[in-house]
């Protein structure tokens, strides 16, 4: 692996387990057992690592969000959307653990965000077209609009929202379990638009994955 590769691995690692505010070059180094000048050669500063991370994410959800060329949506392409999405936000929880402050410190993630907010608005778009054109829900395109922007807000405010509502005090106590938990709501959200012919097997897949955010509450 090149070391500008390995530099992106270790922090990434340890910005998802340790919080990026307490992770700075010097540790990155140190975890790599790497000179901190050696670390300059290829980052000036860690916001230039956490951009780079920053466009690993956009990539990637830019390719879960795709749209299916040779056939209908169906169903269980929306568990997929959603599973990928999630895994996603897992992979790079950091990010969203604490997107305000990164955004506000770092203007060209700040203005490459909006853009990127943009685009997976569009396509949000789109992907809702097609599973109305499938008949899986009626709704208007203001309609689809407004559950676009709604499934945006929820997708990336719920790691926040585990935080501020003490499900999770802090990151050793995270699980991508509590994450997927997420699923649930962006399902709840849809449930009013379904048509009748989905909202049994719409309901029967929303219960094959896994403990609601209600029962894991409860566990803890």
């Amino acid at each position: 692996m090149k070391t500008r590769d390995r530099i992106l691995q270790a922090s990434l690692t340890l910005f998802n387990t340790q919080g990026e505010r307490n992770v700075t070059t010097n540790h990155i180094a140190a975890h790599l057992n790497m000179s901190p000048g050696n670390l300059y050669y290829h980052f000036k500063n860690k916001n230039e690592i956490i951009y780079d991370l920053y466009l690993q994410y956009e990539a990637l959800v830019d390719s879960n969000l795709k749209l299916p060329e040779d056939r209908p949506i169906v169903i269980q392409d929306k568990l997929v959307y959603l599973k990928a999405i999630f895994q996603g936000l897992w992979d790079y929880r950091f990010i969203h653990r604490d997107l305000q402050h990164l955004l506000l410190n770092n203007d060209a993630l700040h203005q490459r965000y909006h853009l990127f907010f943009k685009r997976c608005l569009h396509q949000s778009q789109a992907i809702f077209k097609r599973i109305r054109e499938a008949n899986i829900i009626e709704a208007s395109d203001e309609e689809l609009s407004t559950l676009s922007l709604n499934t945006w807000i929820l997708v990336t405010s719920w790691f926040g929202f585990l935080h501020t509502n003490l499900l999770v005090k802090n990151t050793t106590e995270e699980s991508q379990e509590l994450l997927e938990a997420g699923i649930f709501q962006v399902f709840a959200l849809e449930r009013p638009y379904l048509t009748e012919a989905y909202r049994q097997p719409v309901a029967d897949l929303a219960a094959s994955l896994g403990p609601s955010l209600d029962e894991l509450a409860m566990l803890k």
